[in-house]
């Protein structure tokens, strides 16, 4: 699964989503993308289990892209743990995905099988999303 392979600092803050992607909200590689809608983490499992439902489904024809990496570690005590004694270890990786952003992107196969695709990988994410085409992702931000 995705994590880095190495960082600066073992712990982060938790940090704010506030606000709309600057960045990464066009689709740049593919011809279809799967746009977010709502601000979460989306967890590295998340990820890789959206991207398994979508490379199976186009059963090795096309290509995908994921333009999301979880470089965010979140810490978490264990349970049954007295309060104090310090942050908790670093549990799983996340990635901040705000709305607008092209969290994946497809090319290489028709529109029905790229739709379809991107529906079961989204059903795979804990957010909202919309499939998108080339060149039409500023409707998608007006939501």
């Amino acid at each position: 699964m995705l994590i880095p392979k190495r960082v600066k600092y073992r712990k982060q803050f938790r940090g704010r989503m506030k606000g709309r992607a600057h960045r990464g909200n066009k689709v740049s590689h593919g011809e279809f993308g799967l746009v977010a809608l709502e601000p979460a983490w989306i967890t590295n499992r998340q990820i890789e289990a959206a991207r398994i439902a979508m490379t199976r489904y186009i059963k090795r024809g096309g290509q995908v892209w994921i333009k999301i990496f979880p470089d965010k570690p979140v810490s978490k005590k264990p349970a049954e743990t007295r309060m104090g004694k310090g942050k908790g270890a670093p549990e799983y990786w996340v990635s901040v995905v705000r709305p607008g952003r092209v969290m994946f992107e497809m090319a290489g196969v028709t529109p029905e099988i790229a739709k379809e695709a991107m529906r079961l990988a989204s059903h795979k994410l804990p957010i909202k999303t919309k499939f998108v085409v080339k060149g039409e992702e500023e409707v998608a931000g007006d939501n």
